[in-house]
């Protein structure tokens, strides 16, 4: 009689989704508590952003508000640099949290993913300076900077001095293409010079539910009649194209689903190379869920849908053209506009919790 192949349990689909494909969870957030509940399903790294340190600073307001008083008190630091020093200590707090990760995988996960400062979106120089020091905060931190005209060569120039980026504020094919392609150019500088890349671990984000947005903004705003499941599958089209062209390209780099609006953009891109990065309150919903785990990487968008989408939206054809957009008019995109718009005011509302600490309003208390 064969032997009974013995019954594997799992915690949660995500669990089951990372043990039993290449698919990778990262969490989107900072938060300690939030990543501790993802690893204990599967997850192999997280990601920081100014809108994500906005909601960790506000959960965890009792922890912060001493040590940010404690920085004000030893440094004559303005509100804005006292913002992106506890934006890093709560970046270094998830890190260590990844870090027998990161020594476990050789640097592929157990990574922190922390953002360059979204008002240097044009600075190139700017951004750099930045990537570069963030990267020595920790061993295991990945840098974002964001796919615009700017950003493409820092993104470059960080990979050459041995940076792991993550390329943010991403929502189209010929975004993903060019950060690939700068990544390479990276890669290709530190291979000449005999530099090694071995545990280096690149990422291209595409914020497929920030695609969806736009189309539906635009929808509205030129009373458009599509039928309204059609709108959420844009996002997804555009990655699973970009992750068909990585392949066949063989770019050294992996793409990370990211900006979450219903399950397909997790469930979709399952059994892929790639990376999916969900907040926590939708990786609960997952995990209560009866989603199927199965791959539907390689399963095309339907024809109609994708044909509709391209006939009613020339953003929609530009972000799903590899050809659809230059690196010059990357910054003027939609998506592009209204996500740096996003996470500039979260810059400011960082700011603004840290006046109210360290310059409490008078006529308040």
């Amino acid at each position: 009689m064969a032997p009974v192949a013995p019954t594997v349990h799992y915690k949660s689909p995500l669990h089951k989704m990372t043990q039993t494909t290449p698919t990778c969870l990262w969490n989107d957030s900072a938060s300690v508590e939030e990543l501790t509940y993802s690893i204990e399903h599967g997850a192999v790294g997280a990601t920081c952003n100014p809108s994500i340190a906005v909601s960790v600073l506000k959960q965890e307001l009792a922890v912060w508000k001493p040590r940010i008083l404690a920085l004000a008190a030893e440094y004559s630091l303005n509100e804005d640099d006292l913002s992106w020093r506890i934006v890093e200590e709560i970046s270094a707090n998830a890190a260590r949290l990844l870090l027998p990760i990161f020594e476990r995988e050789k640097g592929r996960n157990g990574r922190l993913s922390i953002q360059t400062d979204p008002r240097n979106y044009r600075n190139t120089e700017a951004m750099l300076a930045q990537a570069v020091h963030f990267s020595q905060l920790a061993p295991n931190m990945i840098v974002k900077i964001a796919a615009t005209r700017a950003g493409i060569p820092a993104i470059e120039e960080a990979t050459y001095r041995g940076i792991s980026i993550n390329a943010t504020v991403s929502f189209t094919l010929p975004q993903a293409i060019a950060v690939a392609q700068s990544v390479e150019r990276g890669l290709r500088r530190r291979e000449a010079e005999g530099l090694d890349i071995s545990t280096m671990g690149p990422i291209c984000t595409l914020m497929v539910g920030r695609l969806d947005d736009w189309l539906k903004v635009l929808h509205d705003k030129h009373n458009l009649s599509v039928d309204p499941g059609y709108l959420e599958w844009a996002g997804v089209a555009v990655f699973k194209k970009a992750y068909k062209i990585y392949r066949e390209r063989g770019y050294r780099l992996r793409l990370l689903s990211a900006a979450f609006r219903n399950h397909m953009h997790w469930s979709e891109f399952i059994g892929g190379d790639v990376v999916i990065s969900p907040p926590c309150a939708w990786q609960r919903r997952y995990n209560e869920s009866d989603i199927e785990v199965i791959p539907r990487i390689d399963n095309p968008v339907d024809r109609r849908i994708v044909d509709c989408l391209l006939s009613k939206f020339p953003d929609f054809e530009r972000a799903y053209s590899e050809n659809g957009l230059t690196p010059a008019e990357f910054d003027a995109f939609g998506s592009t506009r209204r996500t740096l718009r996003q996470f500039i005011a979260a810059c400011a509302e960082m700011n603004s919790i840290v006046r109210d600490i360290i310059l409490p309003n008078p006529d308040t208390e």
